[in-house]
């Protein structure tokens, strides 16, 4: 990227955690580069750290805090196209490009166009041939109550399944290894294109989770039943739906819907998901390593001759019940 002078700088920022020494290095970049700090509107921000101003202003939106701050600050940032940097004010995560100690740094490097641009895709959702809905993560369709909710899903017109249960996960390639993998549906990795459909809790039938390609236009047609459903965007309820409604959602994906700063630091996701043990080893996998290094050495599995001459053994040398 080339070069660009920042003359304000954007801040969402997280609501509770400690962010004083972030913000004082950011401050003191800023006032070296004569850079005005403001703090954009977004959800649930309680802390009030700078002036108020709007993102359409800002040349750079700077996001501290870790996953959820950033997925914050790309909302605000995508419809103005503003870039957005993920500053971890606590452990990395899946966004965030530089830790807190690395501000100054980083802001050197992106002042002097030494960054790349990463295009991050989100799902949208058509709400019965209305209101779009859009998520970077995730929309997740899921009972208010007592009760199941009931689905039918369609793929490019065709019905795929009908079913009824808790709910239904449909998420981006980057929102798959968040819920979608809690809930056991499969991770997309690799610059993979498409959406994950995951039911959660399905009352019987076959219904496996669902990935389609990245033209796919899926048509979900809900009934809330008895109790009611939310409607979550990115693990924010967004709506309610009243008892015993139809409504039908027809989901795209969006393949540049926002831009996050990379710096070409930033771990891989599968990386990431190991250090944070979101993703382990099988416990006899690492049982095994275990015994390899107390031996020193890896160990051979036994032959089939020495593993039937055990068995022999030891059914000798184990006695018989009696027969009654």
């Amino acid at each position: 990227m080339s070069a660009d002078p920042f003359d304000r700088i954007g801040l969402v920022v997280h609501p509770r955690r400690e962010l004083s020494n972030a913000l004082a290095t950011i401050r003191e970049w800023a006032e070296r580069q004569g850079s005005e700090v403001v703090q954009l509107r977004s959800p649930g921000q309680e802390q009030e750290v700078a002036p108020r101003g709007e993102v359409g202003a800002c040349d750079l939106v700077l996001a501290l805090g870790g996953d959820g701050t950033t997925l914050a600050a790309l909302r605000a940032a995508a419809p103005l196209g503003r870039p957005v940097v993920g500053i971890a004010c606590g452990s990395l995560g899946a966004l965030t490009a530089v830790t807190a100690d690395r501000i100054e740094h980083a802001l050197d490097r992106i002042s002097r166009g030494d960054y790349e641009q990463r295009r991050l895709p989100a799902l949208v959702a058509e709400q019965n041939g209305g209101e779009e809905l859009t998520a970077l993560n995730d929309l997740v369709l899921v009972r208010g109550g007592a009760g199941q909710v009931m689905f039918e899903i369609q793929v490019d017109g065709e019905r795929f399944i009908r079913l009824a249960g808790d709910g239904l996960l449909a998420a981006t390639p980057l929102g798959s290894s968040a819920y979608t993998l809690a809930a056991g549906g499969p991770m997309l990795v690799g610059g993979s294109g498409g959406l994950v459909l995951t039911p959660l809790a399905p009352h019987g039938g076959v219904c496996p989770p669902l990935v389609t390609g990245p033209d796919t236009e899926v048509t979900v047609i809900l009934e809330t039943g008895n109790g009611g459903a939310r409607v979550e965007l990115d693990g924010q309820v967004h709506a309610e739906l009243g008892q015993r409604e139809t409504t039908t959602f027809t989901l795209r994906l969006d393949p540049e819907f926002a831009t996050l700063v990379s710096l070409g630091e930033e771990e891989s996701t599968i990386a990431g998901l190991r250090r944070r043990r979101i993703l382990m080893d099988s416990p006899r996998v690492l049982a095994r390593d275990d015994r390899d290094a107390q031996s020193g050495g890896r160990s051979q599995p036994p032959s089939d001759a020495s593993s039937s001459a055990a068995s022999a053994s030891s059914e000798r040398s184990e006695p018989r019940a009696p027969i009654s």
